[in-house]
């Protein structure tokens, strides 16, 4: 838990140096970039969580490995190899992209469905979503056959439960009373 505190502590105050210094688009895509190769490299990943490796050693490894990164973005390894804080790199970098997404007018939807989304699901779907925001919106599509049919849709901390599954389940409770 105080990792993630942390982390977006972190990640607040370097999207608010990024802004005031106006690198804030190429600083995102930095952490775009760092996001995508942490999370699709295990051994990357395995290695920044590793504490018997020095800060050091991940300091210069991770300069080299994102080498074409600015300055800016390599300060935050300078500040997390001073503060011994690598450990929360990933969770820094994914807070990084929310809060910036925010920041800008976009939004992450997560929307679960028994199957892949079609052309008439994905329709309905955006409907409700503009019921509830009027921001730029990303749809990620988690599919759970538990749910039967319809869809779950997280905007946030909101939930929208259209589920057969819940369907049932309520109805459940009703006959039961």
């Amino acid at each position: 838990m105080s990792g993630t505190r942390a982390a977006i502590r972190y990640a607040k105050a370097f999207l608010d140096l990024a802004i005031s210094a106006g690198n804030e688009p190429e600083v995102y895509k930095d952490m775009a970039l760092i996001s995508s190769t942490i999370n699709g490299n295990e051994e990357l990943s395995s290695f920044i969580q590793n504490p018997t490796i020095s800060v050091s050693v991940k300091q210069s490894a991770l300069t080299e490995v994102f080498a074409s990164t600015s300055g800016l973005t390599k300060s935050l390894f300078r500040l997390l190899f001073e503060n011994k804080r690598f450990e929360i790199l990933a969770d820094i970098v994914s807070q990084y992209v929310l809060m910036s997404d925010e920041n800008n007018g976009f939004q992450v939807v997560k929307v679960t469905t028994a199957i892949a989304m079609d052309a008439a699901l994905e329709a309905k779907v955006s409907a409700k979503i503009k019921e509830f925001s009027d921001k730029k919106i990303t749809i990620v599509n988690t599919i759970d056959p538990t749910i039967i049919g319809g869809f779950i849709l997280r905007i946030g901390d909101k939930e929208y439960n259209a589920s057969v599954a819940n369907r049932l389940q309520v109805l459940k409770r009703e006959l039961s009373n």
